[in-house]
């Protein structure tokens, strides 16, 4: 059992079934990250936490508590909405202590426990002012604030940084992230943004169709994907997928496919497993981030297993810190990272290196991993 347990919970409006069967245990000063693209069911699961949205079957709890119809009120929950919903004729002082005004904690207390959360989260000088003059960041901390000087049992999180700016969403990822490791507490966080989801994390719930599509830590969400959905939603770029027709050869299988003018390439698979073999001769899905397909010179010298092919360079997107290289291999376009100073142009044929440790192997019929 967990802090916060999720059995086998459904929603359902009228004859639709939005979420199906969804099991997640939360571990008390966990981190989980609810993420998907729009209409997957993550907001609707994070309201049925709240209690905003009633459960259709099965039970949600918190601290062994089953809070099936029990009212929001009555959760020891903390909500931070994408809207910020801060009262905009009160001060950002009352906006923070108006929860704990109306469960009737005297003044001493409140102001004591603004007082603690403002020098948290660094808006001292705030106190005073309404939310008009605020910028979305100071009404993201204020909203946070007023979560956070409650002292919940939960934090539940709806698309916090979905209305700030790009380095402001960044800036504020990694205030919530430090919020986090200093006072360890329990929270469930829905985004759409996979980068927010993996760098803030301890365990991603990746949901799709009112589905679970897969639930681990962000590792394991990156480096082994449960399915074709999680491999290409999660990772910018996204995770290269190539149609091969799998050799084996005694206790050897080999990934077959065609360079960018058709001639044929074979990949030594690491680990040829009894499942993998079973789908000897036939066409399965390889899948490799663009980190693992690269240029030689910035391969991972650990590994044993780099395989190196040449093929046309067909673009070029220098970012920085690398350069992103487009070329084919199976008739697909696939993304290399390469190093910024990677001397490749568009037009030439460059020699790209496939780190196959990092390989996986999907079931292109039910998408499922292989291997």
């Amino acid at each position: 059992m967990g802090f916060l347990d999720i059995r086998n919970a459904t929603k359902s409006y009228g004859a639709v079934e939005v979420l199906h069967n969804v099991d997640i245990n939360v571990e008390e000063g966990e981190f989980l990250v609810l993420v998907g693209p729009s209409g997957c069911g993550k907001s609707t699961l994070l309201n049925m936490i709240a209690g905003l949205e009633d459960i259709t079957s099965g039970d949600i709890a918190i601290r062994d508590r089953v809070v099936n119809g029990v009212h929001p009120s009555k959760r020891n929950i903390a909500m931070v909405f994408q809207s910020y919903a801060l009262y905009p004729n009160m001060t950002v002082g009352q906006n923070i202590t108006f929860g704990l005004e109306m469960h009737g904690v005297p003044k001493p207390e409140r102001e004591k426990a603004m007082a603690e959360v403002a020098k948290l989260l660094q808006i001292e000088e705030l106190l005073g002012r309404k939310p008009g003059q605020l910028s979305g960041g100071q009404r993201q901390r204020v909203a946070m604030g007023r979560a956070l000087v409650r002292k919940p049992d939960v934090f539940l999180f709806d698309e916090p940084l979905s209305n700030l700016d790009a380095k402001l969403r960044v800036d504020m990822r990694t205030e919530i992230k430090k919020l986090h490791q200093t006072l360890g507490t329990t929270i469930v966080y829905v985004t759409h943004d996979q980068i927010e989801a993996m760098t803030l994390s301890t365990r991603i719930a990746v949901m799709n169709d009112g589905y679970v599509q897969q639930l681990g830590s962000p590792k394991e969400i990156y480096d082994n994907p449960a399915n074709l959905f999680v491999a290409t939603f999660m990772g910018s770029p996204s995770m290269n997928l190539i149609q091969v027709k799998l050799r084996v050869e005694a206790e050897a299988a080999f990934a077959d496919t065609t360079d960018d003018q058709g001639g044929k390439v074979s990949l030594p698979v690491c680990g040829a497993s009894a499942a993998l073999k079973s789908y000897k001769g036939q066409t399965v899905t390889l899948g490799l981030r663009p980190e693992a397909l690269t240029d030689v010179e910035g391969a991972d010298h650990r590994s044993d297993h780099v395989e190196k092919v040449q093929s046309m360079v067909t673009v070029t997107e220098p970012a920085g810190s690398d350069t992103f290289v487009t070329t084919t291999f199976g008739g697909t376009n696939c993304v290399a990272r390469m190093r910024a100073d990677a001397d490749v142009h568009p037009g030439q044929r460059a020699e790209f290196a496939f780190n196959m440790e990092k390989a996986v192997l999907f079931d292109p019929k039910s998408g499922k991993r292989i291997v």
